[in-house]
């Protein structure tokens, strides 16, 4: 693999995230597709799905920033000494 494809693999798309996401909770939520129906279920899904990817994706954004920023400011002291 090239530098390119090991680099979209480690950090997942919204498509993927929110797909992953869909599976397991049609897994777990299995028993109730009988009481709600099955197009009920996967459109609950598929809204549930969206919210908690959006707030995965959110929250890695600000991980990443926050990451960052110690680093910035640790280089700026041994600077200024």
């Amino acid at each position: 693999m090239n530098e390119h494809e090991t680099a979209a693999a480690a950090t997942p798309t919204k498509k993927q995230v929110r797909k992953e996401i869909a599976e397991k909770l049609t897994g777990a939520l299995a028993e109730y597709k009988k009481e709600l129906g099955e197009k009920k279920l996967a459109t609950h899904v598929k809204k549930v799905s969206k919210l908690i990817s959006r707030d995965l994706l959110k929250s890695n954004k600000k991980q990443q920033a926050t990451k960052k920023k110690p680093a910035a400011k640790t280089r700026q002291k041994s600077e200024k000494k």
